[in-house]
């Protein structure tokens, strides 16, 4: 579904209305593409500064609209914060086929603010599945959000007044034969000629029992690949190989995949000026010296203010008291050009910090790249990474204008994060084809010199407090994790829901972490 140029997208009109064949409108014939961009640019500028402009209409119109509750309770904030609550839930029902009662603990309710907790018990905040629409509805006091699923893009928020979105959904297919004919890692039947190897299986198990040893922990999946074979593997309740499991930033390490991609096929530069138009073809833009590697490292010192942020610093982001850090996950939100027009604050590769900023600015240069070589956007990832490495399913979701939102939004199965970590320990080639260019696994897995305590590398973590020296790992909120060992020939991964991570299930995954490692050491 797709809405043309111009319709009324209610309180949260931003910008960028794109024909369904995903190309910006604009009012003129396009001339070169160099007066293109600047017409974008000016589109993205009068945008911003108009969502600006409305916030205090919107705020009044964001309160109830009838029921018990006045109009002054609900907020903006609140508004956005059950948006992503009702997105979460349309994506625990439809993308990963999870029960919906299951799923309202323990992926929605631990995302909900206090206010909206107390909403919730007291039967002002509601939320709705339509099975038949394929969409899910949360109200608060006669305010609606709604949240609908568009297949293989999952879910999205929606603009107020629509059920649709600003792009037209494609199916994403893998061209790879059916699993269960096919060995791992391309498929997932067990090699039947591969050699014994040298693991102490009662560790293993011990490992797996320690995993899932509390409920409360809400894990998922448990996977160890060692010697690039499957050695340990268990689901929780409602869970298997095939369920497509909330990852959240994980997917910053598939952007950084893609981003590696096209630099081995010679389409980007790692050390290059990030290719943003808006940046490069503005005279003077303290924004042309970040680099693509400052990007991947996070330290681009665009302005981008997070919840850690003291209260006067929350003030100054784009929606006053709202974390530029996740307005991308509570609004309908073009996430490329928002991240794109914010300005600089330190100069860049000075300062490494947090912001999904940079990660989304990744994401924009990917698309337009992509679509620079004639190649549709929305599919590419499966035909030039998924494919590749036997993953024939991976939910990349996108914001309400087409755009992968890989700070967050996407799902994967255990087996498809194995697969991912296994291209890392080989160096970015599978089966004898280099996908990732020579040094590049160096480059994500080492510590970047603007963070300064070096925790942080390219769109991966540095390091591990259970594993060995040398270890690093792609992380998401609510306890996800992958983790690569290449010591020890050895990827973890750890997948469960946002609930089971208010506990202390830190430590029995570390636990279980350490147990792998005893269990394979001697190899």
């Amino acid at each position: 579904m797709f809405l043309a140029p111009g319709a009324h997208l209610g309180p949260y009109t931003i910008v960028g209305l794109r024909h369904k064949d995903g190309r910006e409108e604009v009012d003129r014939a396009r001339d070169t593409r160099r007066r293109s961009e600047a017409r974008k640019a000016r589109l993205r500028a009068r945008a911003l500064v108009g969502l600006v402009l409305a916030w205090p209409i919107l705020i009044l119109a964001c309160g109830g609209r009838g029921g018990s509750a006045p109009a002054a309770e609900i907020t903006l904030v609140d508004r956005m914060n059950v948006a992503l609550a009702a997105k979460r839930l349309c994506s625990a029902v439809w993308v990963s086929n999870r029960a919906e009662e299951e799923a309202r603990w323990a992926s929605v309710f631990s995302f909900l603010n206090e206010r909206a907790r107390r909403a919730l018990d007291q039967g002002d905040l509601q939320f709705a599945v339509d099975r038949d629409s394929e969409i899910t509805v949360a109200s608060w006091s006669g305010t609606e959000i709604k949240a609908g699923f568009f297949g293989d893009q999952g879910c999205v928020i929606l603009p107020e007044g629509t059920e649709q979105v600003y792009f037209t959904p494609v199916e994403v297919a893998s061209a790879l034969p059916d699993a269960q004919i096919l060995e791992w890692p391309m498929g997932d039947v067990p090699p039947s000629a591969a050699p014994a190897l040298d693991v102490d299986w009662a560790k293993v198990d011990e490992a797996l029992e320690i995993a899932f040893s509390h409920p409360e922990d809400h894990t998922a999946a448990f996977l160890a690949v060692h010697g690039g074979r499957i050695i340990a593997g268990r689901y929780g309740d409602g869970a298997d190989p095939q369920t497509q499991l909330e990852s959240w930033s994980m997917g910053k390490s598939v952007t950084a995949t893609l981003v590696g991609l096209l630099i081995h096929q010679g389409h980007l530069g790692l050390w290059d000026p990030a290719p943003v138009p808006e940046w490069q073809n503005t005279e003077g833009d303290p924004r042309a010296a970040i680099r693509v590697a400052d990007l991947l490292r996070m330290s681009s010192g665009l302005f981008f203010t997070h919840s850690s942020d003291d209260e006067e610093r929350l003030g100054l982001s784009f929606i006053p008291g709202q974390p530029d850090h996740s307005l991308g996950y509570v609004a309908p939100v073009d996430v490329f050009q928002f991240s794109e027009s914010r300005p600089l604050e330190h100069e860049p590769n000075t300062v490494g910090r947090y912001r999904n900023c940079d990660p989304l600015v990744l994401g924009s240069i990917i698309k337009r790249t992509v679509e620079a070589l004639g190649e549709e956007y929305l599919s590419w990832p499966q035909r030039a990474l998924f494919d590749k490495i036997g993953t024939r399913r991976q939910v990349l979701e996108t914001d309400a204008f087409g755009n992968f939102v890989l700070t967050g939004f996407d799902f994967g199965t255990a087996p498809g994060w194995a697969r991912l970590g296994q291209l890392y320990l080989q160096d970015g080639i599978w089966q004898g084809e280099r996908l990732l260019p020579e040094g590049f696994v160096d480059f994500v897995s080492s510590p970047a010199p603007a963070w300064a305590q070096g925790e942080y590398g390219g769109l991966f973590w540095v390091g591990h407090e259970a594993l060995p020296d040398g270890a690093y790992s792609m992380r998401g909120a609510g306890g996800q994790e992958v983790s690569m060992v290449p010591s020890h020939d050895l990827v973890l991964v750890r997948l469960g829901h946002s609930v089971g991570a208010v506990g202390d299930y830190t430590e029995r995954r570390n636990q279980a972490y350490r147990l792998i490692v005893e269990a394979v050491a001697s190899h």
